[in-house]
């Protein structure tokens, strides 16, 4: 099933509330009932003008209540009523996770338990604490398992290995612990716009056979942090799926385990299918240009740098933030033109077409101001 897009909708106006119209439609009719030509300053036409923007007020008001009713316009908890009736409710804030391994200070001839609940920190006030008890069986020296991090959100995204180092609840025997990856999958409460998008694809929900946009949409809904994914069948019975998060991040093992959890579930994955998620594939780019500023614009010459500096950086999370976006030069041109360059020389990168699968990365960055030129 396709879904329209909201943008290529025409936009609706429930009521006219323009201010002039409404104002002379009010003189007017005072005029016309009353047989009486109001001037500028007359105190009738003064209060008169008060009423009338009164009038505007409340079209206003009643133009954005009946918009509220629509998918394109409504906010807040309008939004959320919208959802219900599709049965999609609004992803809450999610708490960052990884996976820690606790090791003894000598091998024991009995189990070693550590509760759940026991807590970890880099030692900044953030705690991760064990999701489940943790067996360490007798003879053996270490054992892993996931921890989530007590406060929901971002901030416990990022956590390299090893930085989790700190046990805070101390536990007989333990002689070190350590995260073994990255700590990911923590995200604010879903946004108007992320919910919104949730909310269009719904009908894609509502079917059983597999399709592609049921996976998109279940893929998406296992975390806010999720921007793009693509789904395709490399043979029959078996599907890949990869995202990619906001701002061109690759996801990790905790948030691909993520995904994969929300779409193994019996209620979306069909019987038959073997799901892989897997991180896109990186194609690296290097970025290397020259640009001339206009002997006109000299004054300007530093907000201009300035803005140019500003422009490639916004071309390099652009190229990165959608899977199976070519490598385009172009774009990079005309964004630099637009930041105030009379022209541009690129040297790298050059047009190269990417699959669905891969996602556009720089390397290397190199912006050169080759000059002030005659206009």
């Amino acid at each position: 099933m396709t879904m329209s897009k909201l943008d290529n909708l025409a936009d609706i106006v429930f009521v006219d509330a323009d201010a002039d119209e409404v104002e002379s439609y009010v003189i007017g009719r005072y005029e016309a009932i009353t047989g009486r030509t109001l001037a500028k300053g007359d105190p009738v036409r003064l209060f008169l003008l008060t009423i009338a923007a009164l009038i505007v007020l409340l079209l206003n008001k009643i133009d954005e209540t009946g918009k509220q009713n629509l998918l394109r316009y409504a906010t807040g908890d309008n939004l959320d009523h919208l959802g219900a009736l599709v049965g999609v409710e609004r992803i809450p804030a999610k708490a960052a996770v990884t996976t820690m391994r606790i090791r003894l200070s000598a091998k024991l001839q009995t189990a070693t338990i550590i509760p759940a609940g026991t807590r970890f920190t880099a030692g900044d006030n953030v705690f991760f604490a064990l999701d489940a008890p943790l067996v360490i069986d007798a003879g053996a020296i270490s054992a892993g398992g996931s921890a989530t991090c007590l406060t929901k959100g971002e901030l416990g995204n990022g956590y390299v290995a090893g930085q989790l180092k700190t046990l805070v609840d101390p536990v007989p025997y333990v002689d070190s612990v350590a995260n073994i990856t990255t700590s990911e999958g923590g995200a604010e409460v879903q946004s108007d716009d992320s919910y919104r998008e949730d909310i269009r694809l719904a009908p894609e929900n509502f079917s059983t056979a597999g399709p592609e946009g049921a996976y998109i949409y279940h893929a998406k809904r296992a975390s806010t942090k999720i921007a793009d994914v693509t789904v395709w069948s490399p043979e029959a019975g078996k599907v890949e799926v990869r995202p990619l998060l906001a701002g061109g991040e690759l996801p990790g093992d905790e948030m691909l385990q993520q995904v994969k959890t929300t779409l193994d579930d019996k209620k979306v994955r069909p019987l038959t299918d073997n799901i892989s998620v897997l991180a896109p594939e990186q194609v690296t780019y290097n970025l290397s240009l020259t640009y001339y500023i206009a002997s006109d614009n000299k004054a300007q010459a530093t907000a201009i740098q300035n803005a140019v500096n500003a422009a490639v950086d916004d071309y390099v999370l652009w190229q990165k933030s959608k899977l199976g976006r070519d490598i385009n030069p172009s774009e990079l041109i005309v964004r630099v033109m637009a930041a105030g360059a009379k022209r541009v020389a690129v040297t790298a990168p050059v047009f190269t077409a990417t699959t669905d699968t891969q996602v556009a990365v720089c390397g290397t960055k190199t912006v050169t101001l080759g000059g002030i030129e005659d206009a």
